[in-house]
């Protein structure tokens, strides 16, 4: 099993980020993800540089200035309470956070060629989709979803899986060009999962080796603020333990020239979803909804 590919909290910290993953520190050439934690009063400034970046509260609100604008996120108590609204800034920008109450802020990034306009997207725009049944029901919220909201490359989605439940579930895998069947991804999974009276949550992350890239294979017991780097192989299952929700965001950008999430299952588990029709889904699920379109 590598090591190299589960970076427990705190290892990929730098400077001021919880978490600083980029193609270098990665070893690959397209995703990236930071965690930016502020203080009271608390603001940071960064250049956007070759990538696009969608600012994400994890937990807080704070402000967001680009290019002589300023956008306010309403942001969110925690992952596991509501979507939350962001920001897209383009490429080759200089941006601005500011958070009068302090929070934990996601960055997520994609390198690009193209520059898209900075602009914010209201949480009643994010779509919440429920997928599988059963012990393999979880929730998605397609923020950053290729068809949902446009971006040159970058894809990014969150996960919310119940206690004892099962997604990324069959193992799927994206490490290869293959023109309406398959799309050729890196992936990032940052982890947050939910503590049940003080005591803190775990889960489980397997990458298998799919026979092409690098073959990678781990076997990881994550906690709060983990980060999976996935350059290619079957990813799944991601097993959150009894009694405490998982989170994960999903950061994906590839070399593709279109911005598509094509997926292969596993050809020994790939038969499951033929199980989940008419069976219902977990009824903790949705843990929320998007608000109403004012």
């Amino acid at each position: 099993m590598t090591t190299t590919h589960h970076l427990p909290a705190g290892k990929a910290a730098a400077g001021p980020y919880a978490v600083d993953i980029s193609p270098e520190s990665a070893g690959w050439g397209h995703s990236s993800l930071r965690v930016l934690e502020l203080p009271p009063g608390g603001w940071h400034s960064f250049d956007t540089g070759d990538s696009e970046w969608i600012v994400l509260p994890l937990a807080g609100s704070c402000t967001v200035a680009v290019e002589g604008k300023t956008f306010r996120l309403a942001g969110r108590r925690s992952v596991f309470t509501s979507v939350s609204d962001f920001v897209y800034v383009p490429r080759d920008a200089q941006v601005s956070l500011a958070s009068r109450d302090g929070g934990r802020f996601a960055l997520t990034g994609a390198r690009c060629t193209r520059r898209l306009p900075a602009r914010h997207q209201p949480a009643s725009a994010v779509p919440v989709e429920l997928r599988g049944t059963g012990n393999c029901s979880r929730q998605v919220n397609n923020f950053g979803a290729a068809g949902v909201f446009e971006c040159d490359q970058l894809i990014a989605v969150e996960v919310i899986t119940p206690g004892g439940n099962w997604s990324s579930f069959p193992p799927h895998k994206h490490d290869e060009h293959r023109p309406g069947e398959e799309s050729e991804l890196e992936e990032i999974y940052y982890f947050e999962i939910a503590d049940h009276e003080g005591t803190p949550g775990l889960g489980y992350q397997r990458v298998s080796p799919s026979g092409h890239g690098q073959g990678t294979d781990v076997l990881a017991e994550v906690r709060d603020g983990d980060s999976v780097l996935i350059p290619d192989g079957w990813h799944g299952p991601s097993m959150a333990v009894p009694g405490h929700d998982m989170y994960y965001l999903n950061v994906m950008a590839g070399p593709g020239a279109e911005r598509d999430w094509l997926i292969c299952d596993h050809p020994d588990h790939g038969w499951i979803r033929g199980t989940w029709q008419g069976q219902p889904v977990d009824p903790r699920l949705p843990l929320y909804t998007a608000p109403e379109k004012s």
